[in-house]
């Protein structure tokens, strides 16, 4: 297994002087983040400039107020369209996948109104619809998207591994994949090793994050028992960093990679 992290906690101005940053501290990539209005797509340049230098981008998350389950159907086909984007520009960095959740901010069950405004059939066909789109596209362009559960204050719809998995198999291809993230999971799961070891056909990618959301090593989150689990389904993806830090990056990033590096050595 391999650990990324998300290019903003890492310092550094540029990709390349980032990276530095990542092979001094025992990182094997970093995950990029994509900002709506396709400025992703405009970023080509500078990735094909990094992608040279030998920088190591296997993954782009997306950053955007809306998402492919917004309400509005001009929003998801928004939504849907720069997510294409991301796939392509991905791929031609030299990686492997793009990430959405179905939604996030958008509504919850558990504050009020909570009844949305759609009820989870159609929450499903529109999932369904733009999962079937953008995995198709992911697989002309050799990616693969990764659909991330998110916990039920952020979105209403994907909450769990399980949810992701079955509208996996219900678009069925290939490219598309579930990203399990440790600290949604520490809300969600009831067993989070055991949610990873069910979900393991479908599993693309991880994001590491404490209890507290902060780097792994500063809240209660079990890494080991995780490990343990993806190393008895064969998981040998990356894993990348997503949190927020409690330090400055120079001290609390080496120190987290340092700690993950030991747990990973005895899962």
């Amino acid at each position: 297994m391999k650990l990324a992290c998300q290019e903003q906690l890492l310092p550094g101005d540029t990709l390349e002087q980032k990276w530095a940053f990542c092979r001094r501290c025992g990182l094997d990539g970093i995950e990029l983040m994509g900002r709506g209005d396709f400025a992703f797509r405009a970023r080509l340049p500078e990735l094909r400039a990094a992608r040279a230098a030998g920088v190591v981008m296997p993954t782009v998350c997306v950053q955007m107020d809306h998402f492919i389950g917004d309400f509005d159907g001009g929003r998801r086909r928004d939504a849907v369209a720069n997510m294409q984007a991301l796939l392509a520009t991905i791929a031609e960095a030299g990686g492997y996948g793009a990430i959405t959740p179905a939604a996030y901010g958008m509504f919850s069950r558990r504050l009020p109104p909570f009844q949305p405004p759609r009820g989870p059939e159609e929450d499903r066909a529109v999932l369904l619809e733009g999962l079937g789109a953008l995995a198709a596209h992911a697989a002309r362009e050799g990616a693969v998207l990764l659909l991330e559960p998110l916990n039920r204050y952020e979105d209403h719809m994907v909450n769990t591994l399980q949810q992701a998995a079955e509208l996996c198999a219900a678009v069925g291809s290939p490219a598309l994949r579930v990203l399990a993230d440790l600290y949604h999971m520490n809300i969600e799961e009831r067993d989070p090793p055991a949610a990873l070891e069910r979900a393991g056909a479908y599993l693309g990618h991880v994001h590491l994050s404490d209890s507290n959301r902060l780097q792994p090593g500063a809240g209660h989150v079990d890494f080991m028992a995780a490990f343990r689990a993806l190393r008895r389904i064969g998981f040998a993806g990356f894993m990348a960093i997503e949190c927020r830090l409690d330090g400055p990056a120079e001290v609390t990033l080496p120190a987290s990679v340092r700690h993950l590096r030991g747990l990973l050595g005895q899962a």
